[in-house]
């Protein structure tokens, strides 16, 4: 019970996402094709918000779940990965029409055949743990 208030969040998070259409296929082909602003609009009042949440959370010292100071560990410096990543990223953004959150939302509105998507990101996560030995990082 302890996790129901995560999962309403969850569930009000994705009816907001499929009402401002964030999960429509045609709106992510917009996007790309440098044809609209709404989906640069969504994201950038996420990251908007996200900064100004996590200023928030600095200042008044907030606490995970577990009772210990929320923090955001420092990432690697590095130009190569991230471009590599975001390339991959934005292809698979781009071919699929979802990004990881989005799919899952898809599924919760009928879209069945998104299932395909999520089977090939779990399948290049798992690629990619048994090959993280041999990448540039």
């Amino acid at each position: 019970m302890k996790f129901l208030k995560f999962l309403l969040v969850g569930i009000a998070f994705g009816i907001i996402l499929v009402k401002s259409e964030a999960v429509s296929w045609y709106r992510i082909y917009e996007m790309f094709r440098f044809e609209s602003f709404h989906m640069y609009g969504i994201i950038g009042t996420a990251i908007a918000t996200g900064v100004i949440l996590l200023l928030i959370t600095k200042k008044f010292k907030f606490k995970n779940i577990e009772g210990g100071l929320m923090s955001v560990p420092d990432k690697e410096k590095g130009f190569t990965r991230y471009i590599l990543g975001g390339t991959l990223f934005g292809l698979g953004w781009a071919l699929s029409g979802a990004c990881p959150g989005p799919m899952y939302i898809l599924i919760g509105t009928g879209v069945f055949t998104i299932l395909i998507a999520i089977i090939a990101a779990m399948l290049g996560t798992y690629v990619y743990g048994v090959l993280k030995g041999k990448l540039p990082h």
